[in-house]
């Protein structure tokens, strides 16, 4: 089949059909697989692929085992009149990974866009390559960070958790230094629904405004993060090991409809840093 592949900035790739014209179910499993080991990030647009949540998750079946939640393989991320998690809201999403919360940690996120909010009300997922933000630091920064860890907790439908994690660790299969951060939102918000509890230990406390707000800004700058302004249709694939990932504030009645499946590693990584769940 014949395709178009273009580099993102600053990091991924995106991957349209020549002449409007593909299907994603003719495009190599193994080489999808491939990229994304590479690059970290791959975004899909104008291919034709799923006309429910049924066949989508048969499709991620076919990269590996899916990580399965109380509501199911798909999650709908839709606004809700009444919510009671940030994610059903309109809200932005701090920069997180996903299972931090969880028994084990997905290898991969695969989203597909059932409906764009549209190109004038936001709603992008935020994408930061932590590998890549490591390796522009200063041996002193990193050093810094090494002494850092931060306690998350956390109680909605789907779980009660308390996480321990360092900020830095390594990736457990490759050896190179990422990122594992749970971004705090802003505590003076009060439209934010449900705020997570966040401690961080290692540095004086008077510090701790400032580092995170250094940290923030290395994380947002425009040369170690890509914001995908959905298109309906898009499929993109995360590489949630290297990656943390948020999302912008929308337009309150923009029809964004997101669904995301998680996918496990071929053996599945047992959180190492869960304290306990429910």
């Amino acid at each position: 089949m014949n395709f178009k592949i273009k580099k993102l900035y600053p990091f991924g790739l995106i991957i349209e059909p020549l002449n409007g014209e593909g299907s994603i179910f003719d495009i190599d499993i193994d080489h999808i697989k491939k990229k994304l080991s590479e690059e970290h990030l791959i975004a899909f647009r104008g291919f034709k692929s799923f006309s429910n949540a049924e066949e989508f998750s048969e499709y991620c079946e076919k990269h590996g085992e899916i990580s399965l939640w109380p509501f199911g393989k798909v999650l709908e991320l839709i606004v809700h009149e009444k919510p009671k998690d940030h994610i059903f809201d309109n809200s932005y999403i701090p920069l997180h990974w996903d299972g931090m919360y969880r028994e084990q940690v997905p290898a991969t996120q695969v989203f597909h866009c059932v409906q764009a909010p549209g190109v004038n009300n936001k709603g992008g997922t935020t994408f930061v390559n932590t590998k890549r933000v490591l390796e522009k630091q200063s041996d002193s920064f990193i050093e810094y960070l090494s002494k850092i860890s931060c306690t998350y907790s956390r109680k909605m439908e789907y779980y009660d958790s308390k996480t321990v994690a360092p900020i830095l660790t390594e990736h457990h299969e490759r050896g190179y230094k990422v990122i594992r951060y749970c971004q705090p939102p802003n505590s003076n918000d009060s439209s934010f629904v449900n705020h997570p509890g966040f401690e961080i230990e290692g540095i004086p406390k008077e510090e701790i405004k400032s580092f995170i707000s250094k940290l923030n800004d290395v994380l947002y700058s425009p040369e170690n993060m890509y914001t995908h302004q959905w298109q309906t249709g898009d499929i993109v694939f995360s590489d949630n090991h290297t990656l943390l990932h948020g999302r912008e504030p929308f337009t309150k009645d923009a029809p964004r409809h997101i669904r995301r499946v998680q996918l496990l590693d071929k053996k599945p990584l047992n959180n190492p840093h869960l304290i306990h769940t429910k």
